[in-house]
């Protein structure tokens, strides 16, 4: 099947009307990652059908797992995802991106300019510097990166409201992750909901679903040097 097919298809199984100001959006989002790829690098995928299931379904993805409304923060989130297209399709959201690499910021602030996403702010930030004004300031916290759960949960739980959400998109292995992060989830003062297991074209995508249930400690997050040699974990 065509994926870019398919991709316009499970969104409107979500309810949503896409229309052709929302198509062109994505077929630009999607040439400036090819041109922009040849000079940094965004992506490891650059054909179209690729964009489309890895990037573009992948980040449409956090739709299964939370209503997306308000206030969304992406933590780490390189080329964009899954922010941007969430973007695309909620238009009324408003998006903060938190990346750390100023030139993948360049790259976003073309995005959001050529793409007209006046709902989208890029912090050329580290997300444990960003925390120390930010706290509980979003209804969502995401994060697509490929650091384990334990290390995105002090990152990304401080950011978040009570009551509201951490959603971490994993791939196969989520559940493992999730039992060796469970100390620190509930230090974080997150409680895990539940996991959204979604299979699509043979592979599986796991969306971990982490409410905030009360503020967390203060001392948290800390510099990511002691984040990275003392991960949070029940003392033996």
């Amino acid at each position: 099947m065509n994926k870019k097919e398919f991709f316009y298809q499970q969104v409107a199984k979500k309810g949503i009307e896409v229309s052709e100001e929302m198509k062109l959006q994505f077929a630009k989002y999607a040439d400036l990652l090819v041109e922009w790829n040849q000079k940094m690098n965004l992506t490891a995928i650059v054909d179209e059908q690729g964009i489309y299931e890895k990037h573009f379904l992948d980040s449409f993805l956090l739709a299964y797992a939370v209503d997306i409304k308000g206030s969304l923060c992406d933590v780490g989130a390189g080329a964009g995802f899954p922010s941007v297209p969430c973007l695309i399709l909620y238009p009324e959201l408003k998006v903060t991106i938190v990346e750390p690499l100023q030139k993948r910021c360049t790259f976003l602030n073309e995005v959001k300019k050529q793409l007209g996403l006046s709902n989208l702010t890029i912090m050329n930030a580290r997300a444990e510097d960003f925390a120390k004004d930010h706290r509980e300031a979003f209804d969502i916290v995401t994060a697509r990166a490929v650091a384990n759960l334990t290390m995105l949960s002090e990152l990304c739980l401080p950011l978040v409201k009570k009551s509201g959400f951490f959603v971490a998109l994993k791939g196969p292995g989520a559940d493992d992750e999730l039992q060796e992060a469970a100390f620190a989830i509930q230090t974080l003062k997150g409680s895990v909901e539940r996991i959204d297991h979604q299979e699509f074209f043979g592979q599986q995508r796991n969306n971990l679903i982490i409410k905030k249930v009360d503020s967390t400690p203060k001392k948290y997050p800390r510099p990511f040097a002691q984040i990275k040699k003392n991960p949070l974990r029940r003392k033996a």
